[in-house]
């Protein structure tokens, strides 16, 4: 899982978004790149301005999430005949 903080209201609408529609999000935070299913955002109650906390679960290149991979569709549709 990979955490961070914000305070940018528009990406903190655009990582609800993507989870609200269950697509992958990519951050770019301190020159690194990371894109995956974003999993909570949560609203810190600490301080004046207001914070999020991001939580993304990470896609691996070839799809699979946090190291799991997906099941195939095909294998679901022969139980269905």
């Amino acid at each position: 899982m990979f955490t961070f903080e914000t305070t940018d209201e528009k990406e903190v609408r655009r990582f609800r978004i993507a989870q609200f529609n269950g697509k992958p999000a990519t951050v770019n935070s301190g020159g690194l790149s990371v894109t995956g299913h974003v999993r909570s955002v949560r609203q810190t109650e600490a301080g004046a301005a207001a914070r999020w906390s991001i939580t993304l679960l990470p896609t691996s290149p070839n799809g699979n999430i946090g190291g799991l991979s997906r099941p195939n569709a095909a294998s679901f549709a022969e139980d269905c005949h």
